[in-house]
């Protein structure tokens, strides 16, 4: 499990607002869209949208891992590669190419991916995920996990479950799921990517960006789960509709 603290100022004591920005109950995810086969020449390609941040995910693989040094020969290598397209911010232009950050939520998302995969078949072998975002606007990484396990199950990777992934956290002292950027820029928003394995019932993402309370956090993962789960009806849905077209 991933995990990692940064702080933020001190949060405030605030009045519980009730309902967000944007109208949502705590509870109440953004809108959410699923498609799997979406790339062609990919061995396995998905797309997630929830809102307005949208991620497209491709496999490429298992194939030999070059150069030979980096192949392990008792398992296989997953790679996960993450960007944002220069025209997905809904602010200034992101400057293309490979960055610091990009970098660390590749890892990130790859970490979230791994314990589902069985690895151990594909000794010497690497599996290549490309995430790319065609629009932003928060939990990208999120997204970017969702779409990746989809893909990959389009790939016919064998895995022990499908990870489903949403963020969590504090906006005005409530605890809520499913953060927009306006939420996260509030001064003494709390946000808590998460990612969970459904059928396990396990956490493979945990991150917190701020400070909260331990029983803020109890609740906050209680609540992280019923969304993700909220997350994998849609995967799920996908997936279904994917196989039902490749058998018509």
């Amino acid at each position: 499990m991933n995990t990692m603290t940064t702080k933020k100022k001190p949060m405030k004591e605030t009045k519980k607002s009730g309902k967000r920005p944007d109208g949502r109950n705590s509870d109440q995810l953004r809108d959410m869209e699923a498609k799997v086969g979406i790339i062609s020449r990919a061995d396995g390609s998905a797309m997630f949208r929830i809102g307005k941040t949208i991620a497209l995910a491709a496999v490429y693989g298992p194939r030999e891992l070059h150069p030979k040094f980096l192949q392990n020969p008792e398992k296989g290598v997953l790679r996960c590669h993450y960007n944002m397209m220069a025209f997905s911010g809904s602010g200034e232009r992101v400057r293309p190419g490979p960055t610091r950050r990009s970098r660390e939520l590749g890892l990130i998302i790859g970490k979230a991916l791994v314990p589902v995969l069985s690895l151990d078949q594909y000794p010497n072998a690497v599996i290549d995920v490309y995430v790319e975002l065609l629009q932003t606007d928060s939990g990208t990484r999120c997204a970017g996990v969702s779409a990746a396990a989809l893909a990959l199950a389009d790939a016919g990777i064998p895995m022990k479950d499908l990870v489903s992934s949403v963020s969590v956290g504090l906006v005005h002292g409530d605890v809520v799921a499913d953060l927009t950027k306006e939420e996260e820029d509030l001064e003494g928003a709390v946000d808590i990517p998460l990612a969970l394995l459904p059928r396990l019932s396990k956490f493979s993402l945990l991150q917190l960006d701020g400070e909260i309370s331990r029983e803020q956090m109890g609740e906050a993962l209680e609540l992280g789960k019923e969304a993700c789960l909220k997350v994998y009806e849609v995967q799920k849905k996908a997936l279904k509709e994917r196989y039902h077209a490749q058998n018509d």
